[in-house]
């Protein structure tokens, strides 16, 4: 049974989330829906559809009779996100300790010599994307099936600045040990081990992280005391997965 080809608007959603994300399109930069028209031969109906989307996820801002703007990155719903996903990986890898098989170990050790190998040939952008299949597969073998699903909500603003940092120097092959660290703890099934191996990982990435919000001021919003908007994007979204 084939599947069914994306609607317009789903596709109009995917292409201009990973843009955003990658910063292929910056933060404050305009969206004109004429131009999306044009280039999926589609009309506004399904492009104002997935522009309402991403703007659930806080990743565009609607100016009414105005403009359609990239939303510049918030260092705090970022901060939300890492608290919530070091929550939910913790809780995973603890889990996938018990669960993890010898074909698991090989699985891992495999990204992490496409880790090396993506790092030797300079393609940082591709790196990420590795990185996230690490994370997911820990995510598989614990037996949460959706709890990746969850926590690649949970850091769509937290997933810019790491496309922020991953040019510092040096700071992609320390995450690339550090993921060696954890894949070598769960070899051991070492719960304990395993935890505080992805504390460290977790938390030394956000510290670099968090140094791009002083280096590209720019990139990011004004911070708000009101944020009633904040957690939406969590609330509304767990509806979806099921």
């Amino acid at each position: 049974m084939t599947s069914k080809p994306a609607a317009k608007s789903d596709q109009i959603y995917e292409f201009l989330r990973q843009a955003i994300v990658r910063l292929d399109m910056e933060p404050g930069s305009p969206i004109l829906e004429k131009d999306l028209c044009l280039r999926f031969q589609v009309s506004r109906t399904p492009v104002r559809e997935a522009l309402q989307r991403l703007a659930e996820e806080d990743l565009v801002e609607i100016l009414p009779h105005s403009a359609t703007l990239v939303s510049r990155i918030s260092f705090k719903v970022a901060e939300e996100g890492f608290v919530l996903r070091r929550a939910m990986e913790i809780e995973s890898v603890r889990k996938a300790c018990e669960n993890i098989t010898a074909q698991d170990d090989i699985v891992l050790d495999g990204i992490i010599a496409r880790m090396r190998q993506t790092l030797r040939e300079g393609r940082l952008e591709a790196y990420l994307e590795v990185d996230d299949d690490f994370h997911a597969a820990i995510a598989r073998i614990s037996g949460y099936p959706r709890i990746w699903k969850f926590i690649t909500l949970a850091k769509v603003h937290l997933d810019r600045m790491r496309q922020l940092s991953a040019p510092v120097p040096g700071h992609l092959a320390d995450v690339t040990e550090q993921h060696a660290a954890i894949a070598k703890a769960l070899e051991r099934r070492n719960a304990m081990q395993a935890e505080l191996a992805m504390r460290i990982h977790l938390d030394s990435s956000f510290a670099v992280m968090a140094a791009m919000y002083k280096d590209k001021t720019a990139f990011f919003s004004e911070e708000r005391q009101d944020r009633t908007g904040e957690g939406r994007t969590i609330r509304r979204a767990a509806g979806r997965i099921r």
